[in-house]
């Protein structure tokens, strides 16, 4: 089945199932589709790994389209440009989303991704050069400037863009919560800027806010124990 499925066939199963109250609640938050994440999964399932029909939804511009491309793609056969193009166009924030943490970070080409958009004029592009930034922080610190990082938040991230704000204060915070040499300068520089620092927060959740962030989260990788910060 997955061999003979064409790109009208799955355009026309999504737009199937296109909810108006979903499509309502994801415009609020700039996405512009209206199908349930969890069936969008469901058909990716079914599909498998189909390259070509990936790129063919890609091309279509349509959310949904483009959500469930990101699934059934092999992301290591997509080239440098090829990458740097399609996020130019990601500008939803679920697309775009999708498209750094399933794509982008499996592909051979996220180094030097990750530096070129950091250092990009476009906020959005940045944006993701900042998330890519994060997640070495995390994984791969190695050969980073920590020190520099907090120096460029420290100066920018107050008057950056909310897209790249966020993204930033993630990297900010990220710093704070597995890098313990810098954790203290994280804090003050979360608690000088503010940012955040009101966001609503339901119940249960981590508040953003980068200094109650990185205490939280030392708090739990020691336990719950006293981390003395």
């Amino acid at each position: 089945m997955a061999e003979t499925t064409t790109v009208a066939e799955v355009t026309a199963e999504l737009a199937a199932l296109d909810d108006p109250k979903i499509r309502a609640v994801n415009e609020r938050h700039g996405d512009d589709h209206g199908v349930n994440l969890g069936k969008l999964r469901a058909i990716a399932k079914r599909l498998k790994t189909q390259q070509e029909l990936a790129r063919e939804l890609w091309a279509t511009g349509d959310s949904a389209a483009r959500l469930l491309a990101m699934l059934i793609c092999r992301p290591k056969a997509y080239g440098r440009d090829e990458l740097d193009a399609m996020l130019r166009e990601a500008r939803t924030p679920k697309v775009h989303d999708w498209l750094v943490n399933y794509v982008v970070k499996k592909s051979p080409h996220v180094e030097p991704l990750r530096l070129a958009w950091s250092a990009d004029r476009d906020p959005v592009v940045a944006s993701a050069g900042w998330a890519l930034t994060t997640e070495r922080v995390a994984r791969n610190p190695d050969g980073l400037d920590l020190a520099g990082l907090l120096d460029v938040i420290e100066a920018e991230m107050a008057g950056a863009p909310e897209r790249l704000q966020w993204a930033m204060n993630h990297c900010l915070a990220q710093i704070g919560i597995e890098h313990a040499a810098y954790r203290d300068r994280a804090i003050g520089i979360g608690e000088r800027l503010g940012v955040l620092k009101d966001y609503p927060t339901p119940p249960g959740c981590t508040s953003p806010y980068a200094p109650v962030w990185i205490n939280e989260m030392v708090r739990r990788q020691h336990g719950g124990a006293d981390n003395g910060v």
